[in-house]
């Protein structure tokens, strides 16, 4: 289905619950506010957004961030691109995303807003999935549903890797040490309310370790119970990338996941991301940190 909005910007909806296409619209230069709380008003409403044809660089692709907020700086120990402190290689050469997750979380204030913009893509494979933890939420049995809202989960960067450290290579050890150069874990509600629309989303993914007051395996259980109904494939859109694309999606109310699908060729995406304000949930109660400063990294910004 395709709209024409107030500033006539073209939305193509992608699927039912998750994602768009906004075409016709050139992003790479200054954009006036009423430009900009129509993509904030499409956002709300698709939590990811795909911009084609995009004529942009690092500078850029931060000038287009940075009309929905502060940056945060490429990541809390991860070294960004040369020369641009804001942007992260997502680069095949240095690891694969290929976990769901929701950037950053093991911090007490998440990217609100992540661009992804393609730079190297393979010629086939390597499409970002994106759900929806807004409709994970809806799609809760009612007794379910009411368990999750009393639930709070600590995310740690310093995770439970599926690869054992003993069968890394230098390199891919030395890269988990920098991932791990300051350890980190935050204590975040399992069911946050987001701070413009209201809705209800399970804020969990891959950094989720483990919930409070509940043994690892008691955890470990509830938590894959949890990311079942984030992963539905009714919930989640697949964006198959091509050259001079930017996608932009709401942090706060979804999880991504980059399939390992492409063998080993090339893949990049550098990645911008918007400062955001600190979790809540139903109750009102707001994410704590546990362990590690993240001011060198991002601020907390109100609503």
């Amino acid at each position: 289905m395709t709209t024409i909005d107030s500033i006539g910007l073209d939305i193509r909806r992608i699927t039912a619950r998750i994602g768009a296409e906004v075409r016709g619209l050139d992003i790479g230069g200054a954009l006036d506010e009423g430009t900009v709380g129509a993509i904030r008003g499409a956002l709300n409403e698709h939590r990811a957004l795909v911009f084609p044809n995009v004529d942009l660089d690092d500078a850029g692709q931060e000038r287009f961030a940075a009309h929905f907020g502060p940056l945060t700086t490429a990541h809390p120990t991860v070294a960004p691109v040369d020369g641009a402190p804001n942007v992260l290689p997502v680069d095949s050469e240095h690891g694969k995303s290929n976990r769901w997750h929701t950037d950053v979380t093991f911090v007490v204030s998440p990217p609100q807003l992540t661009t992804l913009r393609s730079i190297v893509i393979p010629p086939y494979g390597g499409e970002t999935l994106i759900a929806s933890s807004a409709g994970a939420y809806r799609d809760l049995p009612e007794p379910l549903r009411r368990f999750a809202d009393t639930l709070w989960a600590v995310h740690t960067n310093d995770y439970d890797y599926a690869v054992p450290v003993e069968s890394l290579d230098d390199a891919e050890r030395e890269r988990r040490e920098e991932f791990i150069s300051i350890r980190y874990q935050t204590a975040h509600p399992v069911v946050r309310v987001h701070p413009v629309t209201g809705e209800r989303g399970l804020y969990i993914g891959g950094f989720a370790q483990r919930i409070v007051g509940l043994s690892n395996t008691e955890s470990r259980d509830i938590l894959r119970l949890l990311q079942a109904y984030v992963t539905r494939p009714e919930n989640i859109v697949r964006w198959h990338w091509s050259p001079n694309q930017l996608v932009l999606f709401d942090n706060r109310i979804t999880q991504h996941y980059a399939i390992d699908n492409y063998d080993d060729l090339p893949r990049r995406l550098n990645r911008v991301t918007v400062a955001g304000d600190v979790p809540v949930g139903i109750d009102g109660s707001a994410s704590y940190s546990i362990e590690g400063d993240a001011s060198h990294y991002t601020p907390a910004v109100p609503v």
